[in-house]
């Protein structure tokens, strides 16, 4: 199937979508960053399940986002979760950077297609995880890119988009995708908070799908539906 560019955060969603990826049977180049975030657990679940998958190809970039504040994800001094609609842990234009990197490197790479595991249904209303930020990046790349222009476009594929959080985990159960090897909480201890959106969205979809959630919880003895 060609090979393809997956950013892989290690994450539930990511960790899934990675997943669809392999059983496309694409040759994968995993895409990771150290952007300096409160906490590091996640790109090393990143690392595990590129392993896991048997993803042999895994660049893990540093990128100094961490300085330029703005969100409770990079700023210790934040507290996580504030906000409206749109909560503080919305990291500015994250999803553009990371997919302007992912664009360079599918180039470079001779890489079809970049799979970001994106999702505006289940979510925290972040701007740059809907289907019409995907397009218009989508659009983008064709516009500015040499393989674009010669009529050639790399893909953007954001599989799990108009999925629900229960429907996500369904799908990764099926291809027999260990979520243990995922972290989803933004606080980052010694176990999941689940206080935090992420957690809260993910105890949910766990619930909902039917399915034990494999993560610990501070204060939690189980989570999810009671099927392993």
């Amino acid at each position: 199937m060609g090979k393809a560019v997956v950013l892989l955060s290690g994450g539930l969603d990511s960790g899934t979508c990675a997943a669809m990826a392999k059983a496309q049977d694409h040759d994968i180049l995993a895409l990771t960053f150290d952007y300096g975030s409160r906490h590091s657990k996640e790109i090393e679940h990143a690392k595990n399940i590129a392993e896991h998958l048997g993803i042999t190809e895994h660049i893990i970039m540093p990128l100094a986002l961490g300085g330029f504040g703005g969100s409770s994800l990079i700023d210790e001094s934040m507290e996580l979760g504030d906000g409206e609609d749109i909560p503080n842990t919305y990291v500015p234009a994250r999803n553009t950077v990371f997919l302007s990197i992912a664009l360079a490197l599918a180039e470079a790479k001779g890489a079809d297609i970049i799979y970001i595991g994106a999702n505006a249904v289940d979510y925290s209303g972040y701007p740059d995880c809907r289907p019409e930020f995907i397009k218009a990046f989508e659009e983008a790349g064709r516009l500015g890119t040499k393989r674009g222009v010669e009529g050639n476009p790399i893909k953007i594929l954001a599989p799990l988009i108009d999925m629900t959080k229960a429907e996500i985990i369904k799908a990764g159960m099926e291809l027999d995708f260990p979520y243990e090897l995922t972290w989803s909480c933004y606080a980052g201890g010694e176990r999941a908070c689940g206080k935090c959106d992420s957690c809260s969205l993910r105890i949910k979809g766990f619930k909902e799908a039917g399915f034990n959630d494999p993560v610990e919880y501070e204060g939690l003895a189980s989570t999810g539906g009671g099927r392993g």
